[in-house]
C-alpha cells in the first residue's frame, strides 16, 4: 500500500503542531523520520491512527487513494495501519494470548474462520523468533514488563497482525543493544512488497540495522529535508542546528 500525506495540519488544545506535512511512503519501503524534540513526530504518529485528542485542521492522508481521515481508528487498523507506541500501556485482566487472538480474528474475519492451530503455531514461532518466553502467553498484556519486554510485545503484535504499514514511534527508545537487535530483526522479517514502515527515531543506531530507503527530517511541524541514508550521517555529524525551515530537499542526495 502507498501512504500519501498532503499538507497535513493538526492541533492539540488549540496549539498547532503539524503545519503542513507532505510525505509519501512508497509500497515496500522503510522510511525513517527524525527531528528534534517538539517537532511533531509523535503528533504525526497519533494523527495517522486517529487519536481523538488531536484535531486535524487541514490536509489529506491517502491510503491507496482513500482518505483515511474520515475513518475511525479501528477502520484504519483494518485497512492495514499499525502503531507501535513509544510508551506501551499496561492492560490488566487480558492475557497476551487472548489479546492477540482477538486482534487477529478482527483483522482477518473477512477471510472466514481463523484456524486456531495455525494461529498458535504462528504465535509460538514469532515468540521464539523474538526471544520471548512462551510463558508470556498467559501473562497480562505489558503488566509488570520491563521497557524492553514491552517493545518486544509491540513487535510481536506486528508480526501476528502483518500490517501493510507500520508507524513506529520511537520503538528503540530505552532499549539496550540486544533488545534493539531483536526489534530490528522483527521489522526486517516483514520487509517486502507488502510491507512499509515509518520509523520515528532520534538515533542512528536502529537505522544501522533497518537500512531505510529514505530519511526525512521533521522540523517545527514540517518535513524540511528528505534524502537517502547518508542524511543520518550528516545529522550525527552536525546535529539539528543547521536545519532551516525553508530547506525542502536534501541537495546532497540529488
Amino acid at each position: 500500500m502507498k501512504l500519501e500525506i498532503h499538507d497535513l495540519r493538526a492541533s492539540i488544545g488549540g496549539k498547532e503542531i503539524l503545519k503542513g506535512i507532505d510525505l509519501t511512503l512508497e509500497t515496500g519501503e522503510i522510511n525513517a523520520l527524525m527531528g528534534p524534540n517538539g517537532s511533531g513526530k509523535s503528533t504525526l504518529a497519533n494523527v495517522l491512527l486517529g487519536h481523538p485528542n488531536y484535531e486535524v485542521t487541514g490536509g489529506r492522508v491517502l491510503l491507496d487513494g482513500i482518505d483515511i481521515l474520515e475513518k475511525t481508528t479501528d477502520e484504519r487498523a483494518r485497512m492495514g495501519l499499525f502503531l507501535a507506541f513509544q510508551y506501551p500501556v499496561e492492560i490488566g485482566g487480558i492475557t497476551i494470548g487472548k489479546f492477540l487472538k482477538r486482534a487477529t480474528e478482527e483483522m482477518y474475519k473477512s477471510n472466514g474462520r481463523m484456524d486456531i492451530s495455525s494461529y498458535l503455531s504462528d504465535l509460538r514461532e514469532s515468540m521464539n523468533f523474538l526471544e520471548i518466553d512462551q510463558q508470556f502467553i498467559n501473562r497480562y498484556l505489558n503488566e509488570g514488563f520491563s521497557g524492553g519486554e514491552k517493545k518486544r510485545m509491540e513487535i510481536l503484535q506486528m508480526l501476528m497482525l502483518k500490517p501493510a504499514i507500520a508507524i513506529m514511534d520511537e520503538t528503540d527508545s530505552g532499549l539496550d543493544i540486544d533488545a534493539l537487535k531483536v526489534v530490528a530483526r522483527g521489522v526486517n522479517k516483514l520487509k517486502g512488497d507488502n510491507f512499509s514502515a515509518l520509523v520515528i527515531t532520534h538515533y542512528q543506531r536502529i537505522l544501522k540495522f533497518l537500512e531505510p530507503n529514505r530519511v526525512h527530517i521533521l522540523y517545527q511541524g514540517k518535513v524540511v529535508m528528505s534524502g537517502g541514508p547518508e542524511l543520518v550521517d550528516e545529522l550525527e555529524a552536525r546535529g539539528y542546528d543547521w536545519i532551516k525551515e525553508d530547506t525542502h530537499e536534501y541537495v546532497a542526495n540529488n
